[in-house]
């Protein structure tokens, strides 16, 4: 047995079911060894779609996506996607090639030292420089990758240990543990919430990492406190239920806003300050908090907990639940409304109702993603890339199940959407999946729908068609009122679609696309819809958010 075969054998014990990358030179006895074992190896058009579809398969599965590059421009390909995963808080074990050792210390062809490159965007990494040790490098690297806050990590394997003769087993993989948390933070934590006139729960992408949501609905619904999420926690409360006021996060002044306003408590559950940082909705600092998370908070000047409840979250919910006193509501009425808040969310979804019927064209992207709502299942799940659509994603696609609306918002990279839902459908094949992009986030990664094709890996890709970067166009108008530099041509994105044996579609009025989409949706093979989006709602939504009025009481 060489190492590269200790290495395959370990990733097995680990679990892990798929590798997505490219075959290189200096990975030759890596392939050679997987041929021979239970992992499926994907091999991907580009290292970045291989980084994509590990970093998505970690999220979705809380298990470490696992990726492969060779050396040199290969490793700089992945990285984009390493340092994603890890911003996000997937659990995400990359794997490099390496020239031999003994060309190291010299000028070499595609040498780069790969541990101090991908050291910044990674939990931790190693060079495997004795094989005996390949066993506790693996191990020590899915232990991290998985273990609160998740992330990624980097295994960087030199071609000449690769074939060099290796001894050892794989050592046992114990899934991480979370310890619960004390009874004086549980305490204190109770009479806190106790004491506020107005709390309100801000929930983030940690609550749905550790399976929180079904205590946290329980929760808000027995005390009646208001819940908001940020991008990367949609779903964790059923969007239709009365105490959820949907999504925060918009750097525009939102109805959400007008809820933070009248908060005297913030209960910050699985809140993650990279997701949507604290100045935007506590600037002064002087908003009290309690954050309930299995990780310290971070130190930041807007975001000091008055107090902090670490351990299991659902667990934590249950015992402050027990020593609370506040008015308790009918838990077997889900949809009862007994919050101040209530005038709010009747706006809000008066506000997302008004598109039901709009029939303009180019479709207004309100309008578009209403549709799409309407025709998914709650089950089906949405990859959102990065660009525009995001913020209406967020704000105006809603979720009733988590995990079901992927979006990046820690290290946010476009090109995401078409490699997330290679995964997404390799998780969940039974499910619908659609991946939601710009044209300009479709153009990085769109060869990835080779890939989807070859693996038979059928889902939807809806492209919001305005011939630009329409967010850095938003940005520019906001602030200069006037846009320059991100007009481009696009291909015609059905032949394109044809090209690759897929199905394109053109949109060509907003009566098309739910029979589109449906029919999209119906095939076997991965689909493409053109849609010219009309962008001209960014800039309305802009002044509408400057001139908004809070229908709470005072």
């Amino acid at each position: 047995m060489n190492t590269a075969e200790l290495l395959v054998r370990c990733l097995e014990n680990e679990g892990v079911k798929y590798i997505f990358g490219l075959p290189g030179e200096e990975n030759l006895h890596f392939l050679q060894a997987l041929k021979r074992s239970s992992i499926q190896f994907i091999t991907t058009r580009h290292e970045q779609g291989a980084a994509f579809m590990a970093d998505v398969y970690g999220r979705l599965t809380g298990k470490a996506g696992v990726c492969l590059s060779t050396l040199g421009p290969g490793a700089t390909n992945l990285m984009t996607g390493v340092a994603d995963a890890n911003l996000d808080r997937a659990p995400l074990v990359a794997i490099t090639g390496q020239v031999g050792t003994d060309r190291m210390h010299i000028e070499s062809h595609q040498y780069l030292d790969l541990v101090a490159m991908f050291a910044p965007v990674t939990k931790w990494n190693k060079q495997i420089v004795r094989p005996s040790n390949t066993p506790e490098i693996v191990r020590k690297a899915f232990k991290l990758a998985q273990s609160e806050l998740p992330g990624a990590v980097h295994i960087d394997l030199p071609e000449n240990i690769a074939e060099m003769t290796a001894e050892g087993a794989p050592l046992r993989a114990d899934p991480p543990t979370i310890p619960v948390a004390s009874v004086e933070s549980l305490q204190r934590a109770a009479i806190a919430i106790s004491q506020a006139s107005n709390p309100m729960i801000l929930v983030g992408n940690g609550a749905i990492r550790n399976r929180a949501s079904e205590a946290i609905t329980r929760f808000a619904r027995a005390l009646n406190i208001p819940v908001t999420n940020t991008f990367m926690s949609k779903g964790v409360i059923d969007y239709r239920d009365e105490r959820s006021l949907w999504t925060v996060g918009l750097q525009q002044r939102d109805y959400i806003a007008c809820a933070l306003d009248e908060s005297d408590l913030i209960i910050a559950i699985g809140y993650d300050l990279i997701e949507y940082g604290p100045k935007k909705w506590n600037p002064q600092g002087d908003l009290p908090i309690v954050h309930i998370a299995v990780t310290p908070a971070e130190i930041d000047s807007s975001y000091i907990p008055t107090v902090e409840v670490l351990g299991d979250i659902s667990d934590a919910l249950n015992e402050i639940g027990k020593r609370i006193h506040r008015p308790q509501s009918d838990t077997n009425q889900p949809h009862t409304i007994g919050t101040p808040f209530a005038s709010l969310r009747a706006e809000m979804q008066a506000d997302y109702e008004k598109y039901a019927t709009d029939t303009g064209f180019p479709i207004k992207p309100q309008k578009l993603l209403y549709d799409l709502r309407q025709v998914l299942d709650p089950e089906d799940i949405v990859i959102s890339d990065v660009g525009a659509h995001k913020m209406w994603i967020a704000r105006h696609y809603h979720c009733a199940r988590p995990n079901t609306c992927l979006i990046s918002n820690g290290f946010a990279s476009m090109g995401i959407a078409i490699p997330g839902a290679v995964a997404a459908k390799l998780v969940h094949p039974s499910r619908k999946v659609v991946a939601v992009t710009g044209d300009g986030g479709f153009m990085m990664n769109c060869q990835e729908l080779e890939t989807a094709h070859r693996i038979s890996t059928a889902f939807v890709t809806i492209i919001f068609n305005d011939g630009g970067y329409g967010l850095i166009e938003w940005k520019q108008e906001s602030h200069y009122h006037e846009s320059s530099y991100i007009k481009f041509n696009n291909p015609d994105f059905v032949k394109f679609a044809e090209s690759m044996n897929l199905k394109g579609y053109r949109i060509k009025s907003a009566e098309d696309f739910v029979p589109t989409l449906k029919e999209a949706l119906e095939q076997n093979v991965p689909a493409v819809i053109d849609c010219p989006i009309d962008y001209r709602e960014n800039l309305l939504f802009s002044k509408q958010s400057q001139g908004l009025s809070c229908p709470l009481p005072s």
